[in-house]
């Protein structure tokens, strides 16, 4: 097998200016890279990526880990958070997807096997994995819940103000008895678009219906179920808040399978703007989250931390927007101007 050496003797330079030149360092003069290069290929060199790393102490290894993998995160949030990861990270690195409660041993994430961790986290149970990976010394930085942490790189949508802006919208519309089918108990994202929510009712001088609050868990079935108990109700919201697009898409079917029009009969809005709500029937208005844009910026962030560990932590808040299309419009004319939700 062609060795460093062999290239160092083949080209008339010591092996440390091979490694340098074949690392892209830029103590070698361009066209000393490009020579040595050209004798690398004419030799078939392939590099020791192990023994690289055995003297680099790096494991090229980045770990992306979620508060759960099989429980509340839909299948298209995942794809939009790797393809934001994938496409801002180096290719040489190996990203691994784990879900936190599938860590039996926290021993087991260490500085040797990842060189940084991102932690898409919902919840507070996440806390102690996130600071097991602080106290190890791994380059972290924590994605989608707002963690109030100055020590730990964070960055994260403004859900509270998402769920605002939602039911302003509703408001706007005409809409008076307005509902929720909310995320997933427990979870960060959930209680702010909740919290968003409610508070927009209250400073449009409504009266929170305890009714029209019903429980999901982001997934497309517990839309479409929590929709059929609003849909029972003799006194039913003619506007509901969906606090994802999964669990609206859940609504909307929910809807056409009992005979309610969407927007004619209710009005839906969803919340992340993932691809496939535009191509919902209706198109789905919803709440831009970038989920994508998280993913990618939360990975600049982490490149940058390991590249400069003593970096001080930043906090990043995207923003989110509204997104209106045909799946909310003005209530019937004999549900408009009711006093309550």
């Amino acid at each position: 097998m062609i060795t460093i050496k062999d290239i160092a003797r083949a080209a008339g330079v010591s092996h440390t200016t091979v490694s340098r030149a074949l690392n892209g360092s830029p103590l070698i003069k361009p066209d000393t890279r490009e020579r040595i290069a050209r004798i690398a290929a004419e030799m078939n060199y392939v590099p020791n990526d192990s023994a690289k790393n055995l003297v680099t102490q790096k494991s090229n290894t980045i770990g992306l880990f979620f508060s759960s993998i099989d429980q509340g995160t839909s299948s298209s949030f995942l794809m939009d958070a790797l393809k934001g990861i994938r496409q801002t990270l180096n290719e040489n690195y190996l990203l691994t997807v784990n879900g936190i409660d599938d860590v039996t041993h926290l021993g087991r994430v260490h500085a040797r096997r990842y060189d940084g961790i991102l932690v898409m986290s919902q919840t507070e149970r996440d806390n102690a994995f996130i600071y097991h990976v602080q106290a190890g010394g791994i380059p972290l930085v924590v994605l989608n819940r707002q963690l109030d942490d100055p020590a730990i790189s964070n960055v994260a949508a403004d859900d509270r103000g998402g769920g605002r802006a939602a039911a302003d919208h509703a408001y706007e519309l005409g809409h008076r008895q307005i509902g929720i089918i909310e995320g997933r108990a427990g979870f960060k994202s959930s209680a702010e678009r909740r919290l968003g929510f409610t508070e927009s009712l209250m400073a449009h001088g409504l009266t929170p219906n305890p009714a029209h609050f019903v429980q999901g868990d982001y997934s497309i079935e517990s839309g479409y179920e929590a929709m059929i108990k609003l849909l029972e109700q003799n006194d039913r919201p003619t506007a509901v808040f969906c606090c994802n697009d999964d669990m609206a898409i859940g609504a909307m079917n929910a809807c056409f399978d009992h005979g309610v029009s969407v927007p004619g009969d209710m009005s839906l809005i969803g919340f992340d703007d993932m691809v496939f709500a535009r191509y919902a029937n209706p198109p789905l208005t919803t709440i831009r989250k970038s989920v994508f844009e998280i993913g990618r910026e939360g990975t600049k962030l982490l490149i940058e931390q390991m590249e400069r560990p003593d970096r001080p932590a930043v906090q990043r808040h995207l923003g989110s927007e509204l997104i209106p299309r045909r799946s909310a419009a003005a209530p019937a004319v004999a549900s408009r101007n009711r006093d309550s939700i």
